[in-house]
C-alpha cells in the first residue's frame, strides 16, 4: 500500500469552530501543511463541523505528537490517502478525542 499523504480532520460542534479556527490556523504558521475549508456542517463522510488539514508523510509524526499536545479539546480524525477512499475511511483510521460515525455510503 502506498501512502500518498494524510487528511487530520478537526471536529467540533458549531459551539466550537472559533476554538477549532484557531488551531487549524496554528496547525498552519507552524507546519508546511495544506488547510482546508471551515465547514459549520456536515460535509461528505463527516458528520458535523469538520476541517481537513493535508499532511504530508515526511511531517505526519510531527503533526500528531503537536496535535496532541495542542488540540485544547478538539477531537480529530486522521486517514491515510492510499487512492481506496472507503479503505482510507474505515480501515485505516485513528481517533483522537470523541469518534463518529462516518457516513460512507458515498465510497461504496
Amino acid at each position: 500500500m502506498e501512502i500518498k499523504d494524510y487528511h487530520f480532520h478537526l471536529y467540533y460542534d458549531v459551539k466550537d469552530i472559533d476554538k477549532a479556527t484557531t488551531l487549524r490556523d496554528k496547525i498552519g504558521e507552524t507546519f508546511d501543511v495544506d488547510l482546508g475549508r471551515v465547514w459549520d456542517k456536515p460535509v461528505g463522510p463527516h458528520p458535523i463541523g469538520s476541517c481537513q488539514v493535508t499532511v504530508s508523510n515526511e511531517l505526519f509524526q510531527e503533526v500528531m505528537v503537536w496535535l496532541l499536545s495542542n488540540r485544547n479539546g478538539i477531537d480529530f480524525f486522521v486517514h491515510p490517502n492510499t487512492g481506496d477512499n472507503l479503505a482510507d475511511h474505515s480501515d485505516y483510521i485513528m481517533w483522537i478525542g470523541k469518534s463518529y460515525e462516518l457516513k460512507l455510503e458515498g465510497f461504496r
